[in-house]
């Protein structure tokens, strides 16, 4: 979701968010492609014109966290770490090309300011590991991410509101309450 956000510690691994839980991590070999379509100017571009297409690549380390995918690079300090939270992965597709190894592929919602735009994919290889068994912790921790945050959704919104009908007692013209309409028999209201 935003480029280089991941809080990094002096050893270059991500700092966790408050209550965040490591689920699985690929230390070394991991190639990240990002691709991001109508990117915003650079600041060293003239003022005035379009960013076009841009594509960035660098290889480091994955992680999958309760919470957020990572990646942070082994030494690109353009494309130091992507950091996108597992609702904002859009949709996923595992590639299996007859002449090449393996990826894996994905579709980011981006967030504001976050310097990823509308469109934008992310390509993951690994260089020495099997990837399947990777993808599928992956999908699995994005679906609970995603059901987590609609609980939380509907949580928010409360119990629904209650109020007395109106037939259900009557009142006077003075505005004294009566005896209910459903009351027991022999029930008197004082």
């Amino acid at each position: 979701m935003a480029l280089n956000w991941t809080m990094l510690g002096p050893d270059r691994t991500p700092v966790p968010l408050p209550h965040e839980i490591t689920i699985t991590a690929i230390e070394s070999g991991v190639e990240m492609i990002l691709r991001v379509p109508d990117a915003p100017p650079s600041a060293a571009a003239s003022a005035g014109g379009s960013g076009g297409s841009k594509t960035l690549k660098a290889t480091g380390k994955v992680i999958v966290t309760d919470q957020r995918f990572i990646f942070t690079s082994a030494s690109d300090p353009a494309f130091e770490s992507l950091s996108v939270p597992l609702p904002s992965i859009l949709s996923t597709k595992f590639e299996q090309p007859t002449f090449g190894s393996n990826y894996f592929t994905f579709d980011i919602k981006p967030s504001a300011d976050g310097g990823l735009t509308n469109g934008t994919t992310a390509e993951v290889r690994f260089k020495d590991q099997p990837m399947f068994q990777f993808v599928a912790i992956l999908e699995k921790t994005r679906e609970r991410a995603i059901y987590m945050k609609r609980q939380e959704a509907e949580n928010e919104e409360g119990p629904p509101v209650y109020t007395s009908p109106a037939e259900g007692s009557s009142t006077s013209s003075a505005g004294l309450t009566t005896v209910p309409v459903d009351a027991p028999p022999g029930y008197d209201f004082q």
